[in-house]
């Protein structure tokens, strides 16, 4: 009788693989800040989305980006506002 379990070999195989990838870290960190929360929040899954985004170096450049648009968009309306100095006139003649 054969002791083939390929199902095992795939599973430990993509458990390697998220290990490698940083993933399993990253749930533990969640994880453990959840656990050590006094106050557990009412969506849990809420937290560890919010939390997990915050834990990857993405995070922070995601931040980073966000303030450079926020900039920019702001830029953008005041050199609108500055713009329509220069702008013709309408006449209705």
């Amino acid at each position: 009788m054969s002791t083939y379990k390929p199902v095992d070999s795939k599973r430990e195989e993509f458990r390697k693989y998220l290990e490698r990838a940083g993933v399993m870290d990253a749930l533990t960190k969640v994880l453990v800040s959840l656990y050590e929360e006094t106050e557990k929040p009412n969506d849990a899954l809420e937290y560890i989305r919010k939390n997990l985004g915050d834990i990857t170096e993405n995070g922070v450049e995601v931040n980073t980006l966000r303030k450079e648009l926020d900039d920019a968009r702001a830029k953008i309306t005041e050199l609108q506002a500055k713009l329509v100095k220069y702008e013709p006139e309408e006449t209705n003649e």
